[in-house]
């Protein structure tokens, strides 16, 4: 274990503490973290995994292992339905897992209110995160590059059309309704451009803070992006190709700082109002021991440079390698856009006005560009972020009730 006072350095230079607070004795310092770990460690429901919180919370629940074309084996959560039961696939957001759906509880979670309305229900995991850190040949250490050497296109071309694929084949039906969040969407679009044979078996897509175009991105992650591929090149010369894993110092020391009392919660909670926007009405704050276990989850640095050349550029598009790189892979010096005109399956839009991450006029934009929208829905309270679609105490009123309305009118 970290020596306490350097434990208190970082937290206070991250904000979680105050100067009073590092000015204690080393004798309180110790008792101060030491009774901020039994926290964490006694909460029972911060330390269950996916199917363990399915589970508790009193549904059935499997894992399914799937492999890739590329040799990935992702694990697919369920809530099994009947046997007529409609299938719905949810899929998670960048740095998250299938624990992101269903961590703020029985009565609440999406997963839940789906499976009470007799869905068959799939939660999704990306390579590279908690539950996919596996190949048939490669390691998944940090410093092994090819293991790391993906990012959402890959995740879209190879991931995506897997799982469902396992699905459809599995339950010998198509999927009914695909939801995304964030991230879950980026891929889907990518996956419906690059494997159209694959978007034929889903008859709906639901889109929650669609991530496609994200050039006006703001809030606290905007200061980052012009650093962003220094910090890549530094990370990349140390041989670090994994972003976030679930055990990283980072989140352990997150997880203690936000965990000592009412301020430092309070502290932590302003440090995602500024990635996401402010909602302080709708965050709830005893969630946090509950978010700071399962989130961040990991992915790769890869996938983290896409997203910021996204930024960059303003533009969907694939992968840049860099000019003699994108002539060898795409005969272009630049990379080609993922030509969302060609997207066939319908789509619904469901977006906040208080999003930092994927804003309004980043939203339109993708609008603009799909063919076949059949719902564009602004969720009807003004402070409404980006972490709110899933962790908001109204989420369940605000969002999942009208999930539920698309589902069951919009699909033909």
């Amino acid at each position: 274990m970290m020596q306490p006072t350097a434990i208190a350095y970082f937290l206070s230079l991250c904000g979680f503490l105050s100067a009073a607070t590092v000015n204690v004795t080393f004798n309180n310092l110790q008792e101060l973290l030491s009774t901020a770990l039994n926290d964490i460690q006694n909460n029972v429901d911060a330390n269950l995994n996916t199917l363990e919180l399915i589970r508790k919370a009193g549904y059935p629940a499997e894992a399914h292992v799937v492999l890739t074309e590329d040799g990935y084996l992702l694990t697919i959560h369920r809530i099994p339905g009947g046997e007529n039961s409609p299938v719905v696939f949810l899929q998670h957001c960048l740095l998250c897992s299938s624990a992101i759906w269903v961590i703020i509880g029985k009565g609440k979670a999406l997963p839940y209110k789906l499976a009470d309305q007799g869905y068959d229900v799939w939660l999704g995991n990306f390579r590279g995160n908690t539950y996919s850190r596996a190949h048939i040949s490669l390691s998944p250490s940090p410093s092994n590059a090819k293991f790391w050497d993906f990012s959402f296109d890959e995740m879209g071309t190879y991931d995506l059309p897997a799982m469902i694929s396992y699905v459809t084949y599995l339950t010998s039906k198509p999927v009914h309704t695909y939801i995304g969040y964030s991230m879950g969407t980026t891929t889907f679009y990518v996956m419906a451009v690059k494997r159209p044979e694959v978007a034929k078996m889903v008859r709906m897509m639901i889109s929650l803070a669609p991530a496609a175009f994200v050039g006006n991105l703001s809030g606290g992650l905007r200061l980052i992006i012009p650093f962003a591929n220094s910090i890549e090149a530094i990370l990349r010369f140390l041989g670090i190709n994994e972003f976030l894993p679930k055990n990283s110092v980072l989140l352990y020391l997150a997880r203690v700082g936000c965990n000592v009392d009412l301020f430092t919660q309070q502290i932590c909670g302003i440090i995602v109002f500024l990635i996401n926007g402010f909602n302080d009405e709708q965050f709830d704050y005893p969630l946090l021991p509950m978010l700071l276990a399962h989130f961040p989850s990991g992915t790769s640095v890869k996938t983290i440079a896409h997203f910021v050349q996204g930024v960059s550029s303003n533009k969907f598009r694939a992968y840049d390698y860099g000019r003699e790189k994108n002539m060898q892979i795409y005969n272009a010096t630049i990379p080609p856009d993922y030509d969302l005109s060609r997207i066939t399956v319908p789509i619904a839009l469901m977006y906040g006005t208080n999003d930092l991450i994927t804003p309004e006029k980043d939203v339109e934009k993708l609008r603009n560009s799909l063919t076949n929208i059949v719902e564009y829905y602004r969720v009807p309270y003004p402070k409404f972020n980006h972490f709110d679609f899933l962790l908001a105490k109204d989420a369940p009123t605000l969002v999942f009730e009208k999930v539920l309305e698309i589902i069951k009118n919009k699909v033909n």
